[in-house]
């Protein structure tokens, strides 16, 4: 007989990069999903099913309607915290990490993990947190163990940094361990992977711009989709200019290698600060964070990585596509999409990434099952690795 799975509830779910990783893990089975998003609740129902995704205010479900579950996954809304943001304590996008625990403390996980962005861990929120853990706080059966994972350290190829909260009524848990290094580091682990590993391979002009007339009926809406994923190699119309200015970039370079006659105006006055504005991305490295515009290269590196400084010809010119975004998110190609081009691009970039997630969820599977000797990743199998034969 098998092993019972790990119920989990994924909270703030988003398009499902969380419980993607989750259930790629094996051995979780989510029974309940919360995404205020119309778009995104959709793209979640569409891959792990309606019946169990809730599309509503995560506020207006009754204590009465939360399951009892093994696990609680999820990040409540970043954009108060984030370096992006407008960083102020009092955005009521802050407090929903309140619901976060109420939820908590009606379905009385083993575990509960919270992703949030790397400024978090510093936040007056999260000192909160920490406080609810102490002798008469909400959470005082839980340990908290929190810190930065880099999401290139567990085979996504990005540098993605976040905060990791992991809360334990079962004994202390420790972060993961690393899967992967650094190119030219020491050890056992398998190397970074990097955008060539992802990227390569696919059509480097877009046959398209606009994604299929597709719709579909979810929650008695009606929207775009579901699309699968090839469906997101879509292109853009750049000006002139535009062309002209992503020319002059060279892998790893922004808007710093711009000549004058190309400058705007701001870039022109400010001479420091922004230095990934008008980036191009490296073959031989992971990208940098990819955000919820990543289509626009004036917001970050997000410029192909393919350049050739005498052969124009051979340069790709262009910003990443919404696959290509997807596969650097590491989103398997079967992944399905629901929403608009802009929609879909928000829940690209405000995702988890499915294989830190999945890093996670494997981490934590000794614990629940009450083995913990099998914790430490000395050797990792991800589905962007080569096979080792072993």
């Amino acid at each position: 007989m098998g092993t019972r799975p790990f119920t989990m509830i994924d909270l703030f779910a988003g398009c499902g990069g969380m419980t993607s990783g989750f259930m790629a893990a094996k051995g979780y089975r989510s029974v309940m999903a919360v995404e205020f998003d119309l778009s995104a609740a959709a793209t979640y129902a569409a891959n792990f099913g309606e019946s169990h995704t809730r599309y509503a205010d995560i506020a207006e479900i009754s204590d009465d309607e939360i399951p009892r579950a093994d696990v609680i996954i999820g990040g409540p809304p970043c954009q108060g915290f984030s370096n992006l943001g407008s960083r102020n304590v009092n955005d009521p996008r802050n407090k929903l990490w309140k619901e976060y625990i109420r939820f908590v403390r009606h379905a009385r996980p083993k575990v509960f993990v919270i992703e949030n962005v790397d400024r978090f861990f510093s936040s007056s929120e999260f000192a909160l947190l920490q406080a609810e853990v102490r002798p008469g706080g909400l959470l005082e059966e839980y340990k908290l163990a929190a810190g930065f994972l880099l999401a290139a350290d567990f085979g996504v190829p990005q540098r993605r940094k976040r905060t990791i909260v992991i809360g334990s009524r079962i004994g202390p848990i420790p972060l993961p361990d690393p899967t992967h290094i650094r190119p030219g580091a020491m050890g056992d682990e398998p190397y970074w992977h990097t955008t060539r590993d992802v990227l390569d391979g696919l059509p480097r002009v877009p046959a398209t711009r606009e994604l299929p007339d597709s719709w579909t009926n979810v929650f008695g809406e009606s929207l775009r989709g579901p699309f699968k994923s090839p469906d997101l190699h879509i292109g853009r119309n750049p000006t002139q200019l535009s062309l002209d200015r992503y020319r002059e970039i060279p892998p790893g370079g922004g808007r710093f290698n711009l000549p004058d006659h190309l400058l705007s105006r701001c870039w022109r006055e400010k001479k420091t600060g922004t230095t990934d504005v008008m980036g191009r991305m490296r073959w031989d490295m992971p990208s940098l964070t990819i955000r919820t515009e990543f289509y626009k290269p004036e917001k970050g590196q997000y410029l192909h990585p393919q350049w050739h400084p005498k052969e124009p010809d051979l340069s790709v010119d262009r910003p990443i596509t919404h696959l290509e975004a997807a596969r650097l998110q590491s989103f398997p190609d079967e992944f399905l999409w629901c929403g608009s081009k802009i929609e879909i691009a928000k829940q690209i970039g405000n995702a988890v990434p499915p294989m830190l997630a999945e890093a996670i969820a494997r981490h934590l599977k000794p614990y629940l099952r009450g083995t913990v000797s099998g914790r430490r990743h000395r050797k990792t199998s991800c589905r962007l690795c080569k096979p080792t034969g072993q």
